[in-house]
Order: C-alpha cells, then structure tokens, then sequence
C-alpha cells in the first residue's frame, strides 16, 4: 500500500531544522566514538561540511580603489595647501623683520634725540658756565662805597686813595669780584693782611685789610668765591674793605674801582 502525506500542519522540516538536528546527531555519536567506525560515510560527510561552513572565514572589507583623476586632484590640493602655508610664513617672516627693523629706527631715532637733547643741554651748560665765569659782583654783598676812589688826604702815602673802601664789619665775606688766579695772598705792608688775584680778562684786583686769608697763590677762583674775612690789619682806621683795580700786579698802576666794576655790569 502506498503511503501519503496528510496535508494541513504536518510539513517537513526546514533545512535549518533538519540540519540543526543532523549537528545534534553528530555531536552525540562523536561522544559516543561512533563516528568514523560504525556512523555511515554519508552521515560523516555531511558533519564536516556542516563544521566546513561554519568556520569559514569573514569576508575581508571592501577596497576602496581611487582612480587617477581623484588622486591628481588630491595631490593638487595638498599641494596648494604646503603653498599657502609656505607663502603664510614667508608673509609673517616678512612682516616680524618690517617690524623689528621699524623698532630699531624708532630706536635710533630716539637716540638721536636723546643725544641732540644731552647736547643741547651741554651747550647751555657751558654757555651759563661762561656767562658765569664772565659775570663780576661786588666784593661785599650789599655793600656800599664808603670812601671814594683818589679822595685826598694824609691817610695815603701817595696823598690819595688808590681804591675804594667798602663797608663791612669785621668777619664779614669777602669775595671775588670775577674768575681768575691767586697771584698773592699774605701779609702786604699798609694793606694788612691782603689777597692780588689776576683777572681772566688779564687786569688785577686787590682786597686789603683783612683779618684772614682763605686762598692761596696758584688757586683759580670764580666770581663770589670766598678769599677771605673782612678786618682791620695794616694802615686801617676800622674794619672795611679796601678794594683796588689795576692794569697790573704792582702798586701805582690802579685805575678807577667804580668805573671797572661797573663795565663789567656790576651796579655800584
């Protein structure tokens, strides 16, 4: 008798079902060392090719293949990048040496100021050195004449007086009346105690009766530097000072005090 199949939920199993189940059979019959003795070789067969196909490798990853135009337009853009970046730091070389060539003008520049400014104030300085050294004062600050130059009388050994008398208590400042050199400084006869000094401009001035001396020959001194104290030593009636002008150091050759000093823009 023929046998048939019903229909309706009784199908035959899938290949996955079936195969699943020939795995499980494969397993047991290996445990049991059955395979490869007694297991028939179409039941061998078809377990390895079931292990074949499940340790098959993975597919390796896809390769991305470039054609010759995408490389060229890669290469081309590096290529534009390595210029703009070299072109960037020649731009940013250039613009650090502007720079620091701009700062060392500046700085020469300020330099050159600074000297001008150090030589103009040089200029000045001399210049009011000069204008100091050339400027004359009184002998006794405040002072005024007492006793005019050539008044006549038995004071004098010449009948006349050769200087003018400044008044001045004793101790007071005498100074110099302008810039020169120490030519004497000592005792000096009639004058008392007594300092010469020869002017800058080559003409000599005198300062007697002095109770001291604070200069000494060969000392340069400049106008309103302390020569000394104002007393009353030598041919003297009282303390004050006796102050001559000459063209020379020797006695005889002095000329009016007055007129001198005030040539030399000294009011007296």
């Amino acid at each position: 008798m023929a046998f048939t199949r019903a229909t309706g939920k009784h199908r035959a199993r899938s290949r996955m079902t079936r195969r699943g189940a020939n795995m499980a059979k494969v397993a047991t019959l290996t445990a049991a060392g059955v395979i490869g003795t007694l297991g028939s070789p179409a039941l061998a067969a078809d377990a390895e090719a079931a292990v074949a196909q499940d340790a098959a490798p993975a597919a390796p990853a896809p390769v991305i293949v470039i054609d010759g135009s995408l490389a060229a337009t890669i290469d081309a853009q590096a290529d534009a990048q390595h210029l703009a970046a070299r072109k960037a730091a020649a731009k940013a070389e250039a613009e650090a040496k502007s720079e620091a060539k701009r700062k060392a003008e500046a700085k020469r520049k300020a330099e050159a100021r600074a000297k001008e400014a150090r030589e103009a104030e040089e200029r000045a300085a001399r210049a009011a050195e000069r204008k100091r050294l050339a400027s004359f004062q009184l002998p006794v600050a405040g002072s005024p004449v007492t006793t005019g130059y050539r008044t006549g009388g038995a004071l004098w050994s010449s009948g006349s007086h050769s200087g003018v008398d400044f008044r001045a208590a004793s101790g007071t400042s005498v100074v110099a009346v302008g810039a020169g050199t120490v030519v004497e400084a000592g005792w000096g006869g009639a004058y008392g105690n007594n300092v010469v000094i020869r002017m800058n401009d080559g003409t000599f001035t005198q300062y007697g009766h002095l109770s001291s001396i604070g200069v000494s020959v060969g000392q340069g001194v400049t106008p309103g530097a302390r020569i000394g104290l104002s007393g009353s030593t030598g041919n003297s009636t009282g303390p004050h000072l006796h102050f001559e002008a000459r063209t020379s150091a020797e006695y005889g050759s002095d000329i009016d005090p007055v007129a001198y000093l005030r040539a030399h823009g000294v009011g007296v």
